[in-house]
């Protein structure tokens, strides 16, 4: 008999007692803790409810243990490999692939950061992840992963060029029209690209360096082109002269300076600032010599009216 059996007809006695005992008799009436063993042991429990909740157990141990090691990935690697080797023996395992528009990315790079390697099925490639990862490289603008079955893949990738350097907070990035930075560094082979300084000049060079192009007088003698408080721009000249532009209507600045160095030469002059901020005025800053050589001549042109004014 085992021992439920027995605490069952003990309690079926103590019942049996309590019924024929006194009302009054408090000290023979069951307790909450009695009543409450009573219905657990009446309760029909289902066989081979022991064994689940033990195999539950044992999942939740496993579970928190992979959880607690860091082992998941693990796991799920060793786990992938098992399906790669099957499906390769089935014939689903990889023999051709094929890619296109790589050109600043090599062909190792692709396959490393797509996941390939030469264990890798066609099967079990999730060509969907493949391609978020091919999409982490900043070279690569647009990917696309193709499974040719049984056992060919295509790999198609359209990569960013390199339209200008970025100088920002003392380094020389290599970036894409539309901000992205390619490199942590600018490479030898660019730096004849034009450079824009300052925050957020990344991002609105493309619009600056498509209107510089429409005047391309200016575009030729510029050397950088700095971005002054994310708003306006400032040229600096490859003779020296800085160009202030406006905030609003940038080219029609750009147009006035075209037309002052056409009509007047301005920009060969000994000059250090065109300040083309006014709408209605330009401001130009003589450099030093050229301030003191005027300075010299009004100063003679002055003398020489007051000379023949006495002699008059």
């Amino acid at each position: 008999m085992d021992g439920r059996s027995v605490l069952a007809r003990w309690l079926s006695r103590r019942r049996r007692a309590w019924a024929q005992a006194p009302a009054h008799d408090a000290t023979r009436s069951p307790n909450g803790l009695t009543r409450w063993l009573a219905r657990l042991f009446a309760i029909d429990v289902p066989r081979g409810a022991g064994a689940a909740a033990a195999a539950l157990l044992l999942l939740a141990s496993v579970s928190y243990g992979v959880i607690r090691g860091n082992h998941a990935a693990e796991i799920a690697a060793g786990i992938q490999d098992l399906c790669d080797a099957a499906a390769n023996a089935a014939g689903f395992g990889i023999t051709e692939i094929a890619l296109s528009g790589e050109h600043e990315v090599s062909r190792a790079e692709i396959l490393s950061r797509a996941g390939i390697t030469d264990r890798t099925s066609l099967l079990f490639l999730d060509a969907g992840r493949a391609r978020t990862r091919l999409l982490a490289n900043p070279w690569i603008a647009d990917a696309a992963v193709l499974k040719l079955y049984p056992n060919r893949l295509r790999i198609e990738i359209r990569e960013r060029k390199p339209f200008a350097l970025w100088q920002d907070k003392g380094r020389v990035l290599l970036i894409a029209a539309d901000g992205t930075v390619l490199t942590p560094s600018a490479p030898a082979r660019y730096l004849a690209l034009p450079l824009v300084v300052g925050e957020g000049a990344a991002q609105a060079a493309e619009a600056l360096l498509a209107m510089l192009a429409r005047y391309p007088v200016i575009a030729r003698e510029v050397r950088a082109s700095v971005l002054v408080a994310e708003r306006r721009w400032t040229l600096y000249l490859k003779n020296g002269i800085e160009v202030l532009l406006p905030e609003s209507e940038p080219e029609h600045a750009l147009k006035t300076l075209v037309d002052l160095d056409r009509s007047r030469k301005l920009l060969s002059r000994d000059i250090v600032n065109v300040d083309l901020r006014l709408p209605d005025r330009v401001s130009v800053r003589l450099s030093e010599a050229a301030a003191a050589q005027r300075a010299q001549a009004v100063k003679a042109t002055e003398k020489d009216r007051l000379k023949r004014g006495g002699d008059a």
